[in-house]
């Protein structure tokens, strides 16, 4: 399901009985009605709401309005679905966290956005494109650059070893690290952590592959602080990341 401002749209449609305008999702979000307009038009395009022309109160054309997709067909429940999914993967497969990050890059590369063939992305351009998709995902997410620099335009790889971790040990000294202030996952990733976060880590290795990015998401850390997990980006010409032996 969107997250981010996106589901943030679709949750002001949800909670509201009749059509809205793009006027009534700005004002009640605090948006630009463009901005408004964007998210609206893409949960249409998800299948998400539906849009229609309103009543004509004037000259000109009418205003469209949307709703929310289904919004009478009962209470959902996304999270148990999530829940017996997940199991089934940490049960069934003989390695669900190296299936997880696998699957996590798949659907990593189809949710990024490639540059054209001629544009190579910097480190910077990279970390930017990443960050859009896990705001969009509703992890609402930090950058912290590296403390001491960069080498070679992308942040450096890096000495000690986490076992919390999931992916190879980071060095001392670090990159760039992105701290994750929210995950929308967090009740299914406490009870099973090695699959739901191996796929995130996946997931972002996938956009940044996807990016041609000279940067990895080399291992996430869950719950590095309560509430917070922590990215560490390395440069990409190093060993293939992977999950944690």
């Amino acid at each position: 399901m969107p997250g981010g401002t996106r589901g943030r749209v679709l949750d002001v449609l949800r909670a509201t009985d009749g059509p809205l305008g793009v006027q009534d999702v700005a004002a009640a979000l605090g948006l630009h009605p463009n901005t408004a307009r964007y998210h609206l038009d893409a949960l249409v395009g998800l299948g998400l709401a539906t849009r229609e022309p309103g009543e004509r109160g004037q000259a000109g054309r009418p205003r469209m309005i949307y709703r929310a997709a289904g919004a009478a067909t009962g209470r959902r429940s996304y999270r148990l679905l999530a829940e017996m999914l997940t199991g089934l993967v940490a049960t069934r497969l003989p390695d669900a966290e190296q299936a997880a990050l696998e699957a996590g890059r798949t659907w990593g590369r189809y949710l990024g956005d490639a540059p054209a063939p001629w544009q190579e992305a910097d480190a910077a351009e990279a970390v930017r494109r990443l960050v859009a998709v896990l705001d969009d995902a509703g992890f609402e997410p930090e950058v912290v650059p590296p403390p001491n620099g960069t080498a070679n335009g992308a942040p450096r790889a890096a000495a000690a070893a986490d076992t919390a971790g999931y992916g190879t040990a980071p060095q001392a000294g670090g990159g760039t690290v992105i701290r994750l202030r929210h995950c929308p996952f967090r009740e299914v990733a406490e009870r099973h952590r090695d699959v739901v976060c191996a796929l995130h880590l996946g997931m972002m290795q996938g956009v940044l592959a996807e990016a041609r990015a000279p940067v990895t998401a080399e291992r996430l850390v869950p719950f590095a602080e309560p509430s917070v997990c922590v990215t560490h980006l390395a440069a990409a010409d190093g060993p293939a990341p992977g999950a944690a032996g």
